[in-house]
């Protein structure tokens, strides 16, 4: 099978249920930066981190896959599996962990320092931009609540693991006060 099929040589791509949709439509701008966002935190997973963080990272890296076939899915006739409650709770298991092990924050702080903080800032930023996608996509077609309870605390999951690769690297973090 060849990768490419010449299909969206007229600027539409294809769902789920066959439906031909512009490469601009908000559900491929959803799903498309899930997809990034998936890319990024296969790079945070490549650097050096501890086993359990890549662990961590990779449960997300396949729920991010779940919710971006979830999201190429507009049709409710298909069956795929969804992202759950669940998902979300370990999420927020893992940041109450990080933030036991981290001073307390009480300002903005100022990206970098240590690629791995860096890269889990940039993380960050596109997950909150696929969140933005997908509430907007939800405004016209209801996607799973699921989706944005996971997408909005994954930002916040990031955001502690950035605070956690500085800790764990000795970066000082510098603090934001304006």
């Amino acid at each position: 099978m060849k990768v490419y099929t010449k299909t969206g040589d007229n600027g539409t791509t294809g769902l789920f249920s066959g439906e031909r949709v512009p490469k601009h439509h908000i559900r491929i701008k959803a799903y498309g930066t899930v997809d990034e966002l998936n890319c990024w935190i296969g790079l945070i997973r490549s650097q050096d981190i501890k086993k359990e963080q890549g662990k961590e990272l990779i449960k997300i890296q396949k729920n991010l896959m779940l919710i971006g076939s979830e999201l190429a899915n507009e049709s409710s006739d298909l069956t795929i599996d969804l992202i759950q409650k669940d998902d979300v709770k370990d999420i927020e298991l893992w940041i109450d962990r990080m933030t036991d092990e981290l001073p307390v924050l009480r300002n903005f702080v100022i990206p970098g320092g240590h690629s791995c903080v860096a890269n889990t800032h940039l993380a960050r930023c596109v997950c909150r931009r696929a969140e933005r996608f997908i509430t907007e996509l939800n405004d016209t077609s209801k996607t799973n609540p699921v989706i944005i309870f996971y997408i909005n605390r994954l930002s916040d999951y990031l955001f502690t693991l950035s605070r956690k690769f500085a800790h764990d690297f000795n970066v000082e973090e510098i603090k934001w006060i304006p």
